[in-house]
């Protein structure tokens, strides 16, 4: 092994005086051993260890012999040692001692807990520290210091800071999804985070199993709705930010993008002053978080281990990774409906105000209202939901609402461009108060096509507390850090709210003003690269081969066989599909597709559902004549569908992806493509094409620079030349990101709004739900049943209330009452509601004023329910 850098002296913190002597064992340990895949066994001793005020239950994990350096392995607010015991094997197996514990009145240790008071919680570290340098196991860098690191996830990633700042032995940490200030994190802005802060109470069992300080000082903030300086005080006292000078051994940043507790801000704020400190420091931005998502544990703890790998191995051949890491996105798997994901990277990390473009608003001076009792308040973040909107927004869903006459919107212009927000947006606003105060919620939205579908990036909100505002105060309000895809087409939309449903606003009733003082400023990452499939040759290198042999293949068909005459009743429907049956090759009895039977009208946008080997794409193969039926007739507008049937003319396809030459341009591509059909070009209607499938600029450049969702889009808009009066879909949005399904619903939705019918064959439930009007369901090769979406799902509009605590059956019969409400049920998942009248506005409203607990009001899944309700049925 190298020989390691010394790192730069620091003076031992005085309280550390002492401590060796205070941990003493008081349980027996036990070893035992795990299988490792011939691996050395991975040996626990289960240990009680003394502490001042407390007994702390620690877990001891080893594996091979000889010194290696430690790990202390900290766990989340409201678990224990027991949530890491994984993690802990597979670094003792990784060549690591590593010391798991609970902390203080969590698990089987005992004490109040300090909310990581550095007098007990962080005294605590440093007596494990002082425990693992009397272990013959643990390498050594001096007597009593052990080479070591610390871990561990939002309330162990404090402790991890906080154990660097006050124990100068620590020499490398990895703290995930955590805060670096919890007074700014509980009271952003002097704004009282209500819900989490009740969650975080409730998570520790209660006030009683607190620190008498902190539950008196939570009694008094959640009373007066505001906080006071004795209770930012209290906070910043136990906060990573109070040491932070201190803080200089090398550091991995892991921050969750879906977060409303510990936001993205609260890892820009460590970052800067660690590296300021002279440590180096990796961020890592991924999908989940607080409120949900992926977590990516095990790309995250394969980076951690590469981490102390470096810094406490001293290995300099581990792979520690990019300096800036951002999850994102990177389509969708057509089996099973998860999301892909991708990372993009930077060779520094860029801050929340990197490169920034200015958004010009429009809108001049608007009023809004707090209403009497902030109620009913606007919703955005929904703390605490593990399965939330807030991992939705990325598909295009969200839960989010602002209730008339209690916010202003200011909008930009129809971007002519995609516009990657990567960090916090900043916008100058003039604000006047009826009362001399305001409390107010800025957002921005990613505003659709329409002008009214919009989607709340990761669910985050920016409370913001103007004071002296009577006669107007201009303030600087800084939106939630985001990564998120304005695509071209779209607007942002600058909301400003009264009220949030997560945040304490003020009781009594008041007016404010608000104008805004120029441009919206989006910060934006250039350099940042991100990782994507590459696509094999056969994709893209023989497309004019591909259209001369199916030329050729029609042709040869349109020899052999002759069309029965066109049906005039049926030249008006789109669609007519009559007992279609095709046999699997070499089979006399096993039928792909088998006596379906359905009917497309004008204007439709149907959706194709089925498992896999339902028969779907069989089903659009012949029916866009690439193969032929064994028995049954399909008509187009009343004609007969044969190999190289002129109706083909009137439809446009994409199957199972199109090729286009890379070095190419996209307009350059579709106008070959359509010189290749031998039609007139004053036929192609390119321009209106292009308009619907929205690539923009985008036209111009090489493909081979195109993302994975512009391809798609360009081949929905080579699809779409000549305007076809029938548009088939087959799994359109697979490799796509959710920004880029959502576009591609605008796209179905807006080629449909014309009179034109779209069919599309889908396995994301949720985009067929929202896009498609009509459904055909088969399995194993049979019609299930045809119709409405509103007739196959259910009548009625369901929606499904998640709520803090369950609900009893009384309150759940008050809802039931309530006008304009058809029924509602108690179940596992919260309430189900069925609105016979109401809004899901007006229900809201009446949840609220109800003083229901309310964490989340969203579409319930119907045709899922439905979907696998009749593919049980067909399996039957």
């Amino acid at each position: 092994m190298e020989t390691r850098t010394p790192r730069r002296p620091r003076p031992r913190a005085r309280w550390l005086a002492g401590l060796a002597a205070a941990a003493v064992l008081v349980g027996a340990g036990t070893w035992t051993a795990v299988a490792s895949d011939g691996a050395p066994s991975v040996h626990r001793e289960d240990q009680v260890l003394e502490m001042p005020g407390a007994r702390i239950d620690t877990s001891y994990f080893t594996a091979g012999s000889g010194r290696r350096p430690a790990v202390l392995l900290a766990h989340g607010f409201g678990g224990s040692k027991d949530d890491v015991r994984a993690q802990a094997e597979r670094l003792a197996g990784d060549g690591y001692a590593v010391l798991t514990w609970s902390a203080r009145g969590f698990g089987r240790s005992t004490g109040d807990i300090g909310l990581n008071d550095p007098a007990y919680e962080v005294k605590d570290v440093s007596r494990m520290i002082d425990w693992l340098a009397a272990r013959p196991e643990v390498q050594l860098d001096a007597k009593g210091d052990p080479r070591v690191g610390v871990t561990g996830a939002s309330y162990g990633g404090a402790i991890s800071l906080l154990a660097a700042g006050y124990d100068p032995r620590v020499d490398a940490i990895a703290p995930q999804i955590t805060y670096w200030n919890l007074a700014d994190s509980l009271f952003p802005d002097g704004v009282l985070k209500k819900l989490w802060a009740g969650i975080f109470f409730s998570t520790g069992g209660g006030c009683d199993h607190f620190q008498k300080e902190l539950c008196e000082m939570y009694e008094r903030v959640a009373v007066a709705g505001k906080p006071d300086d004795a209770a930012r005080k209290t906070l910043e006292e136990r906060s990573p930010s109070a040491v932070g000078d201190r803080i200089d051994v090398p550091t991995l940043i892991t921050q969750g993008q879906t977060d409303s507790l510990f936001p993205l801000g609260q890892a820009d704020a460590m970052a800067q002053r660690i590296k300021a400190n002279g440590a180096p420091v990796d961020v890592d931005w991924i999908a989940g978080g607080h409120d949900g998502g992926n977590a990516e544990t095990d790309r995250v703890q394969g980076r951690v281990t590469a981490w102390f790998d470096r810094y406490l191995k001293d290995d300099k051949g581990a792979d520690t990774g990019p300096a800036f890491r951002v999850t994102r996105t990177g389509g969708v798997d057509s089996t099973n409906g998860e999301v892909s994901l991708r990372g993009a990277t930077d060779d520094r990390y860029p801050g929340l105000s990197n490169a920034t473009t200015s958004v010009p608003l429009t809108g001049g001076e608007q009023s809004l209202s707090n209403p009497a009792g902030a109620s009913p308040p606007a919703i955005s973040a929904v703390p605490g939901v593990g399965a939330g909107a807030s991992q939705l927004t990325s598909f295009g869903v969200g839960l989010a609402l602002d209730f008339p006459g209690q916010y202003a919107h200011f909008d930009s212009a129809p971007l002519t461009r995609a516009v990657r927000l990567t960090g916090a947006p900043t916008v100058k606003a003039t604000v006047t108060s009826s009362s001399g105060e305001a409390v107010l919620f800025a957002k921005v939205y990613d505003v659709g096509p329409d002008g009214t579908s919009q989607v709340l990036p990761s669910q985050l909100v920016a409370p913001v507390r103007v004071e002296d505002a009577a006669r107007g105060r201009t303030v600087e309000l800084t939106l939630p850090a985001v990564d998120h895809q304005f695509v071209a087409g779209h607007r942002m939309r600058l909301v400003v709210a009264s009220t949030d449903l997560g945040y304490a606003s003020p009781a009594a009733p008041a007016t404010y003003k608000i104008a805004v003082d120029g441009p919206l400023t989006v910060p934006t990452v250039p350099a940042l690269a991100t990782g994507v499939a590459a696509m094999p040759w056969w994709v893209w290198g023989l497309p004019l081969a591909g259209v001369l042999i199916a030329g050729a293949l029609l042709l040869t068909a349109r020899r052999r066989a002759s069309a029965p005459d066109p049906d005039p009743e049926l030249a008006g429907v789109p669609l007519q599909i009559t007992g279609l049956s095709k046999r699997y090759a070499n089979s006399a009895d096993r039928y792909a597709v088998s006596d379906l039977s359905f009917r497309v009208e004008k204007g439709q946008v149907l959706g194709l559902l089925g498992p896999n080997g339902a028969g779907k794409t069989t089903t659009l193969r012949m029916l866009m004549g690439l193969i032929s039926p064994d028995a049954g007739e399909i008509r187009v507008f009343g004609q007969a569908i044969r190999p190289g049937a002129p109706v083909l003319s009137r439809v446009g396809s994409f199957v199972e992806g199109a090729g286009f030459l890379p070095h190419l341009s996209g307009r350059e591509n579709l106008e070959l493509y359509w010189r290749a059909t031998g039609r007139p070009a004053e036929d192609s209607h390119m321009e209106e094409a292009l308009e619907i499938a929205g690539l923009g600029d985008a036209l111009a450049r090489a493909v081979r620079t195109y993302s994975q969702g512009m391809r798609q889009r360009l081949a929905i808009a080579q699809a779409m030349l000549g305007l076809p009066d029938l548009l088939i879909l087959d799994e359109p949005t697979n490799g796509l990101d959710p920004p880029q399904i959502r576009e591609m619903r605008d796209v179905m939705i807006r080629y449909a709004a014309g009179g034109r019918t779209v069919i599309v064959s889908s396995h994301l439930l949720s985009e067929v739900e929202q896009s498609c009007t009509h459904l055909v369901v088969m399995h194993r090769g049979q019609l299930v049943q045809a119709g409405p979406v509103a007739e196959i799902t259910g009548e009625g509009d369901t929606l499904l209330v998640t709520t803090a605590e369950q609900v009893s059956e009384p309150v759940v019969d008050k809802i039931a009452a309530l006008p304009g409400i058809g029924s509602a049920v108690r179940t596992d998942d919260g309430v189900l509601v069925r609105l016979d009248g109401a809004s899901a506005q007006t229900l809201v409203t009446e949840l609220v004023r109800l003083d229901i607990p309310v964490t989340g009001v969203g579409p319930h899944r119907r045709l899922e329910d439905a979907f696998l309700a009749l593919i049980s049925g067909g399996s039957a």
